[in-house]
């Protein structure tokens, strides 16, 4: 048994779910999100609450999509009332980002600058060395902060490049000098 999938989702106020054969719609304050349904498993809304279940006897694989689908529908409910948000911090001399229409511009040291383009569903702010990526689907969000990290992930050394907030970067010492007695 799943001890996820058995948990209910309950609704806030201003989200609605409507659910077909093989799609799940959720709509709220901060958009509009949908996904598709696996056939071995079935939702249903009932008194203000989402319930997650099997349809028939529990396969293993029918075990590991009922907790897998409850989190997504949680996921989407979360996201369309209340949305979901990363945070990332610049460091180093000369390092900065910007918005550009519809790109995150990122100088970063390199020859050239790096332009990110902004995706359907997801917004750039950038607040000197802070880059906070927002957005109602938790996926797009992970996977934006993931692509501006990678370009220039922090060095041990010294810790300059992109890393989350609050993220601790684990430092090493350079290389030190032997000193020769003759």
């Amino acid at each position: 048994m799943s001890r996820i999938g058995k948990k209910p989702i309950e609704i806030p106020e201003g989200v609605k779910i409507e659910i077909s054969d093989r799609e799940i719609k959720v709509t709220g304050p901060k958009g509009e999100l949908k996904q598709a349904m696996h056939p071995e498993i079935k939702v249903e809304v009932k008194d203000n609450l989402v319930l997650v279940a099997p349809r028939a006897e529990l396969s293993k694989r029918g075990r590991g999509l009922w907790g897998l689908y409850r989190a997504l529908i949680s996921n989407m409910v979360e996201g369309v009332s209340k949305g979901f948000e990363k945070k990332l911090e610049i460091e180093g001399v000369g390092f900065k980002a910007n918005v550009d229409g519809e790109y995150l511009v990122l100088n970063l040291g390199f020859t050239n600058p790096i332009k990110i383009k902004k995706i359907d569903g997801v917004d750039f702010l950038v607040e000197k060395n802070l880059i906070t990526v927002s957005g109602a689907n938790k996926e797009r969000v992970g996977h934006i902060a993931a692509l501006i990290r990678i370009q220039k992930k922090a060095e041990p050394y010294k810790g300059k490049g992109i890393k989350y907030q609050g993220e601790k970067i684990r430092r090493k010492e350079g290389k030190k000098v032997v000193a020769s007695s003759k």
